[in-house]
C-alpha cells in the first residue's frame, strides 16, 4: 500500500461494537462470490452505476490520478467514478461493517483502497466480494504466482482484492547532512546515536512507524516467523524494545515525544529539524523534491539487507449496490494503460503490479520508456533483497507493546 495512515483500533473497535450489537444474529462471516459468471455480464451491469471509491485522502498525486485519469477511463465503460477522501482507511472498514450488520445491499462505499489489516479485518468479517479478481480480463497481466498478489500481510487474498500497486518502505535522508550514510538498519541506529536530535519515527500505530519497528524487530533477531504467536512475540519483543529504548534519549526532543504522523515527520524534514525520514510510499518524494519541500538534496537509502515490500489493493465490499461497476473500474486500474500512467514519476510514480514478460511488445516498451525520477530509484534497486510483511497479528500486538515499553517510559 502506498503510505497511508491505517485505522486498526478504529476498525478492531468498530468489529467488537458491531459483534456486540448483533448477538446471535450477526451476519455470516462466509465471503459472498459475485452473480455474473461471465466478464460480459459484469460490463453489462455496470453501465450506469455509481462508484464510490474511498480512499486515503492525504495523497494529493495520487487524488489527481484518480479524478483525472482513472475516473475518465471508467466514464468510456459507463461507470461514474467517485472518489471519498477518507484520514483513515478504516472508516470505510468501520462503514461496511455497519452497513453489513444492518442489511443494507446498497451501502456507500462500493470500492476501498486497503491491504493489510484492515483488508484482514474485513475478510474474517465475510465484509468482501470473494473470488472475483479471476473474472478481470487484466489479471492476465500479472505473474499468477507473485507472493506480493498473493498474501496481503499474511491474509491470503483468495479473489477478495484487485492489485493496484506495490510498495516499498524506504529510509530517506539529506545528502548535504549525511554525505557518508548508513548502509544497514544497524547503522541507521548507531548514526541516530552518533547524531543526537536528528532522527525520529513517527509514533505506532501510525502507519509508518508501526513498520519502522517492525524492520527493527526483524534486524535484533534473524528468525522472527511471519506467523504470530504469543511464544514468538514474548521471545522476540523484549529486545526489540530494549534497542528502542536504547535509542530513545538520541532521537528528536530525546524522544520524550514523537512524530503522531508520517506527514508530520515529513514536515520536519522539510523544515531541516532532522535528517532522515521514512516512508512506505517513495512515488511521493519525486514530486515533494520538484515542489521544492523537500531538498535538492533528498537521497534514497538503500539498505544492503533490504526492506519489507507490500502491494495496495482495490477491494470490493459485500454491501455494495454497485460492485459490477467496481469490478470494472478495479478491471480499467489493472490495464496496462492505466499501471503505465500511475507509474509515471509526473503523474503518481507508484510501482506497477504487472509482470513485463506479460506485456506485448509495445506496452513493454512504453514501461521500459518510462522517465527515471531523479529521486527514487527503480522498483527493482528499491526491492533489492526486499522480505515479506509479518502477518497482520503482530502489527496490534507491537504497536501496543511499544506504548507500554517504550513511550511510557519516557
Amino acid at each position: 500500500m502506498a503510505a497511508k495512515q491505517i485505522g486498526r483500533t478504529l476498525a478492531t473497535v468498530a468489529v467488537a461494537a458491531v459483534m456486540t450489537l448483533a448477538g446471535c444474529s450477526a451476519p455470516s462471516p462466509d465471503a459472498p462470490e459475485p452473480a455474473e459468471t461471465t466478464w460480459t455480464e459484469v460490463e453489462e451491469a455496470a453501465v450506469g452505476q455509481t462508484v464510490s471509491l474511498w480512499m486515503w485522502g492525504g495523497d494529493e498525486q495520487g487524488n489527481r490520478y484518480v479524478d483525472s485519469v482513472l475516473a475518465p477511463a471508467a466514464a468510456e465503460a459507463g461507470v461514474t467514478l467517485r472518489r471519498v477522501p477518507v484520514a483513515d482507511t478504516g472508516e470505510a472498514v468501520n462503514r461496511i461493517l455497519a452497513e453489513r450488520q444492518a442489511g443494507i445491499t446498497d451501502g456507500d462505499v462500493d470500492l476501498v483502497w486497503v491491504n493489510g489489516d484492515n483488508f484482514a479485518t474485513g475478510k474474517q468479517a465475510g465484509a468482501w466480494l470473494c473470488n472475483w479478481t479471476d473474472q478481470l480480463p487484466n489479471m492476465q497481466y500479472t505473474d499468477p504466482d507473485d507472493p506480493l498478489l498473493l498474501s496481503d500481510f499474511g491474509t491470503p487474498v483468495d479473489g477478495c482484492e484487485a492489485p493496484w500497486h506495490k510498495a516499498q518502505f524506504t529510509l530517506v535522508y539529506d545528502e548535504a547532512s549525511i554525505p557518508e550514510p548508513p548502509a544497514t538498519l544497524e547503522g541507521v541506529l548507531q548514526w541516530a546515536k552518533d547524531n543526537p536530535g536528528r532522527f525520529t519515527y513517527p509514533a505506532p500505530p501510525d502507519f509508518t512507524g508501526s513498520v519502522f519497528i517492525r524492520e527493527v524487530l526483524t534486524r535484533v533477531a534473524d528468525d522472527v516467523p511471519l506467523e504470530y504467536s504469543d511464544e514468538a512475540y514474548e521471545q522476540h519483543s523484549a529486545p526489540l524494545f530494549d534497542t528502542l529504548n536504547d535509542l530513545a534519549p538520541s532521537l528528536w526532543r530525546a524522544g520524550r515525544t514523537y512524530p503522531q504522523t508520517v506527514e508530520e515527520l515529513n514536515q520536519l524534514f522539510a523544515d531541516g529539524q532532522v535528517d532522515m525520514m521514512m516512508t512506505y510510499g517513495p512515488a511521493t518524494l519525486t514530486d515533494l523534491v520538484g515542489r521544492g519541500t523537500f531538498p535538492d538534496t533528498t537521497r534514497v537509502l538503500l539498505l544492503d539487507e533490504g526492506t519489507v515490500g507490500n502491494a495496495s489493493f482495490l477491494a470490493v465490499p459485500s454491501t455494495s449496490g454497485n460492485s459490477a461497476g467496481a469490478r470494472v473500474v478495479a478491471n480499467i486500474a489493472l490495464s496496462p494503460q492505466q499501471q503505465l500512467e500511475k507509474a509515471k514519476p509526473d503523474v503518481w510514480g507508484q510501482f506497477t503490479v504487472l509482470d513485463s514478460d506479460r506485456l506485448n511488445d509495445e506496452d513493454r516498451a512504453s514501461f521500459d520508456a518510462l522517465p527515471e525520477s531523479p529521486v527514487v530509484p527503480t522498483y527493482e534497486e528499491l526491492s533489492r533483497n526486499a522480505r515479506p510483511e509479518l502477518a497482520t497479528a503482530w502489527v496490534p500486538a507491537l504497536d501496543e507493546g511499544w506504548r507500554r515499553t517504550v513511550l511510557a517510559g519516557r
